[in-house]
């Protein structure tokens, strides 16, 4: 018989897949599971756990250690010995379970993004953790832990497959250049993030209750038992947003932007090309005297949103037209009609709209403004509302739904216009979605 011929009633086999494991130090970080559930017996039952605890003698103390570290030590082994993925011609294949065993098929077709994450341990370690978003999934499949070298080789192989490469060849593409677009520099960061309403929304608050307490007590324990808990809150999520946009980095590569950021635990993001439902551009009002703006994104299937924390808005503007080809921002937006004022008293002037021949841009806010622009491929359906009060006024509402199952509306537009902006918009959308480039990693 002939090579390549398969003989009658034998099926043909395909190319032998070389399943590999996790990185070494993975069962370490699985041996924690037990572990973590007594941990949270006690936080969730600390009286129970106390009187538990209280009535253990040394010696069953250490009997139990002695039973609970081997056990914890061989279901962290166990959880990685069963645990192994290979990369086919098709799929990434991931196989878990010590009892259930589950395997994951994860179509290289359908990937929407592979990032690499670092916990602070793990860069201790030398490891990372590798997250996998694909089209209608809601859930990520992660890989921890791979080496880093290996991490990243692993994800370029994996991008260059989606990209269209050979399979024979992905392996060698490595990882596509990067052009850095931005960096935010931690000092304009951290005024940032002080000049957010939020902010001084937290700090204020906490203080007034503190003035609260304290003329209602006159009791120095009662003000710091309620004070310092809320300023803590409020700082702390100031301190959380600065730790994780730290050294935010922006750069464009073949397979997508690719996004880099933090300051104990380092990820390395990148947002799909051809995947971006609505890019929002946000600014807050003690941002406007600095010119700075925060972008953020709708992306179908992904988790990734934040595209900026903050820049300049030239930049951002020219960031969006890489995200979005062929779209630029609207230099001015058209307010609702006067008589809009009877149904939202003065915030109606913080509402605009502006359709060009590539995007449908609608802005909402009077203090915090955001800008949401819709492509005409990405809109998914258009719907008119009109209440009974905004019939009386002769207004009604706009609403463009997306494929990342969000809404852009334009406010409280006149009756007549809104109705002409229906039509016209199911129109521009169809001819978009016929006129829109395929959506694909780029392969160059």
């Amino acid at each position: 018989m002939e090579e390549g011929q398969v003989a009658d009633g034998q099926i043909a086999q395909g190319p032998e897949v070389t399943e590999r494991r996790l990185h070494p130090v993975t069962p370490f970080r699985r041996a924690w599971a037990p572990v973590a559930v007594i941990a949270g017996w006690a936080v969730h039952d600390p009286g129970q756990a106390q009187e538990q605890l209280t009535r253990l003698t040394t010696t069953a103390l250490l009997t139990g250690l002695a039973i609970l570290v081997p056990a914890a030590s061989l279901y962290g082994f166990l959880s990685w010995w069963f645990t192994h993925f290979a990369v086919t011609d098709t799929e990434l294949r991931i196989r878990t379970g010590l009892l259930f065993r589950r395997t994951a098929h994860i179509r290289l077709d359908r990937l929407q993004a592979v990032d690499v994450t670092q916990p602070l341990l793990a860069r201790v370690a030398g490891v990372a953790k590798l997250k996998l978003d694909a089209i209608g999934t809601n859930k990520k499949d992660e890989l921890a832990y791979l080496g880093e070298g290996e991490a990243r080789a692993l994800r370029a192989e994996l991008l260059a497959r989606a990209a269209g490469f050979a399979p024979e060849t992905a392996r060698d593409v490595g990882e596509a250049p990067v052009r850095q677009l931005l960096r935010v520099p931690p000092g304009e960061l951290a005024l940032s993030l002080l000049l957010i309403g939020a902010t001084w929304t937290s700090l204020l608050g906490a203080l007034a209750v503190s003035a609260l307490v304290w003329f209602g007590t006159h009791s120095v324990g009662a003000l710091l038992a309620t004070g310092l808990p809320l300023l803590g809150g409020a700082a702390t999520r100031s301190v959380g947003q600065f730790v994780r946009a730290y050294d935010w980095t922006l750069g464009e590569s073949p397979d997508g932007l690719r996004i880099d950021h933090g300051l104990l635990d380092r990820a390395h993001e990148t947002v799909p090309p051809g995947r971006v439902q609505t890019v929002r551009i946000v600014e807050p009002l003690l941002w406007r005297r600095f010119g700075w703006v925060h972008v953020r994104l709708d992306v179908a299937g992904s988790s990734n949103s934040v595209l900026m924390p903050v820049a300049p808005r030239a930049v951002a503007e020219s960031v969006i037209a890489q995200v979005l080809p062929g779209v630029t921002v609207p230099a001015s937006l058209s307010r609702p009609p006067r008589r809009a004022g009877w149904c939202l008293p003065l915030w109606w002037r913080g509402h605009g709209l502006a359709v060009t021949d590539t995007v449908f841009a609608a802005r909402h806010g009077l203090l915090r403004r955001t800008l949401s622009l819709v492509p005409h491929a990405k809109v998914q359906s258009v719907r008119l509302s009109q209440g009974p009060w905004e019939r009386f006024r002769r207004v009604a509402d706009v609403h463009v739904d997306t494929g990342a199952n969000k809404t852009v509306t334009a406010r409280l537009r006149d009756a007549e216009e809104a109705a002409a902006l229906l039509y016209a918009q199911a129109d521009r959308s169809r001819t978009g979605r016929r006129d829109a480039r395929p959506e694909r990693w780029m392969a160059s």
